[in-house]
């Protein structure tokens, strides 16, 4: 038997609304010894991403849900620590999409894992902005929204990692750009920190305003993240020949019953001139990765992209960073530290 004990975060029930007590359980077993061809992972950094909440339901998406019984699905960054593969030794940093466990085992021919080539960058940005979320912003901004020089282009949870990336790459093409975020701290940052024109506050009430006075010009490129009031808003204020590429609408992932959430289609599907709109996966780019993840990590060693991080400790923290997470508790980029 292997010396390794692995403990995981698994779906215990299915949340109705938030999550509660009980929906989501720590569970402990022994690592299994590997077979011929199997690599064992050792998870450092684990990746929480909003979409890991709708696929805690029971109802199919774009991605199957979660078994009751299994680990919350979710990418990670781990060290192989045993191989039965020629294709990893022992110290490869690989990312996987493991899951919330403190182990893993994959085939040495697994699809979507990828070894970490060193940029001269801190490990766990390969899961934020040089990561999943980095390429995420960067491919559906260049790709779906297709800003040039000159437009307007917004973009919601500005101080989030797809944000970041979507609103600093938006500046470099030579856009104008203003975030949307929560609380005046968070909508500083978008401007001071990272560069943006303008940062709405939607927090401060008076969100249809405030986004008027931030784009007189009108919207040529809404990059979606949030759904809910934010989208009423930037719908009004769309141009003619506008695109929103749509990533997410988190506001909506805590329902209690998602066939009567507004979604970003309802709206921008009800207007007269209806802009070019699509939800789009950055899977459609798999080809692309470690091209994206390159340019991606040189702009982030290089200082051109900067970013922010909310950092929890251990497994134990995972259920509650995630709560935290949905409800914009988190600055920038949440992760969890699980292992050294």
């Amino acid at each position: 038997m292997s010396a390794y004990t692995n403990r995981k975060v698994v779906l215990n029930q299915r949340p109705q609304g938030e999550i509660k007590d009980g929906d989501l359980v720590i569970k402990q077993d022994p690592v299994r010894d590997l077979k011929d061809g199997e690599v064992l992972i050792k998870t450092l950094w684990l990746s929480l991403d909003p979409y890991m909440r709708p696929r805690m339901n029971d109802s199919k998406g774009y991605m199957d849900p979660i078994e009751i019984g299994a680990p919350i699905v979710g990418e990670s960054l781990g060290r192989v620590v045993e191989s039965k593969s020629p294709k990893y030794a022992v110290g490869d940093v690989v990312t996987s999409y493991s899951g919330w466990q403190e182990y893993s085992i994959i085939s040495g021919d697994a699809p979507m894992v990828y070894k970490v080539q060193d940029h001269g960058i801190p490990l766990q940005t390969y899961l934020g902005v040089a990561g999943m979320p980095g390429r995420t912003g960067y491919c559906g901004l260049v790709y779906v929204g297709k800003p040039k020089a000159g437009e307007t282009v917004v973009v919601s949870a500005a101080s989030g990692p797809v944000g970041t990336v979507v609103g600093q790459t938006a500046k470099q093409l030579g856009c104008r750009v203003v975030g949307v975020a929560g609380g005046e701290e968070k909508c500083r940052y978008v401007v001071e920190e990272l560069g943006f024109d303008e940062c709405v506050d939607y927090k401060a009430g008076n969100l249809e305003q405030d986004l008027k006075d931030a784009c007189p010009d009108g919207i040529d490129v809404y990059f979606e993240n949030v759904g809910g009031e934010v989208t009423r808003a930037v719908a009004k204020l769309l141009n003619s020949g506008a695109r929103v590429p749509i990533c997410g609408y988190v506001s909506a992932y805590n329902a209690e019953d998602s066939s009567k959430v507004e979604t970003p289609f309802h709206v921008f599907g009800a207007l007269e001139d209806k802009p070019e709109h699509r939800f789009f996966l950055v899977t459609e780019w798999q080809d692309k990765h470690q091209e994206v993840t390159a340019h991606l990590a040189e702009q982030v060693a290089t200082g051109k992209i900067k970013y922010r991080e909310t950092i929890a400790e251990g497994l134990d923290n995972a259920v509650d960073a995630f709560k935290g997470m949905l409800k914009g508790k988190n600055f920038g980029k949440q992760l969890v530290r699980v292992s050294e």
